[in-house]
């Protein structure tokens, strides 16, 4: 699957703002978004935004359902991505959430990942994890579970991208055995994807 055949599968009539360094690979945006036109989420939360956001935007559009709530804590990216959306009127589909890095304290250690004060409290349907950026620290994604698993709907679904590296691998291991309500699945595709269902 390349960008340009998931454009036309999804009928956007203009190309998607990709960039090499930080854009999802189409295979992981297909793999998305194939799960959210087939099961109509309501309730998405993304960590970290970008091309994913307008995808799954997209995805809602067509569903006429479901909503995006997206974590960001770059401002760069936070600007943008508002601007993306307003530019495929998708607007109203993806609230882009500026949410700082800030430390939390787990049972694993101290990290820095998003303040999610501004998220909404509705049960998640579909989370899909594409940050903080690896670079951070040591399974800088790993909050993601034990900080969300409270708000995620009886039979939520989360995606990981970048899954083919280590510290992913490592991190899964560590949430399948603190989590033991998860099933998994490896998706192996240009950079690996977990899939965990409740």
């Amino acid at each position: 699957m390349s960008y340009q055949l998931l454009e036309k599968s999804l009928g956007f009539d203009r190309p998607l703002p990709v960039t090499e360094t930080w854009s999802a690979a189409p295979d992981f945006l297909t793999l998305i978004s194939d799960y959210c036109l087939q099961h109509k989420p309501e309730v998405i939360v993304e960590c970290s935004s970008g091309t994913s956001s307008i995808v799954l935007s997209q995805c809602c559009r067509i569903n006429q359902s479901g909503h995006i709530y997206s974590l960001e804590n770059g401002d760069e990216f936070f600007s943008k991505t508002c601007a993306q959306l307003n530019d495929f009127s998708l607007s109203e589909y993806c609230d882009v959430i500026h949410a700082p890095l800030k430390q939390i304290m787990l049972g694993e250690g101290d990290f820095q990942w998003y303040d999610v004060t501004g998220l909404t409290e509705k049960k998640i349907d579909m989370l899909v994890i594409d940050g903080p950026p690896g670079f951070l620290q040591k399974h800088s994604r790993y909050p993601a579970l034990p900080v969300l698993s409270d708000r995620m709907a009886e039979h939520c679904i989360v995606f990981l991208d970048d899954a083919a590296r280590d510290d992913e691998q490592e991190l899964v291991s560590i949430w399948l055995q603190k989590h033991p309500e998860f099933s998994f699945e490896y998706i192996d595709n240009e950079r690996g994807c977990s899939i965990l269902r409740r």
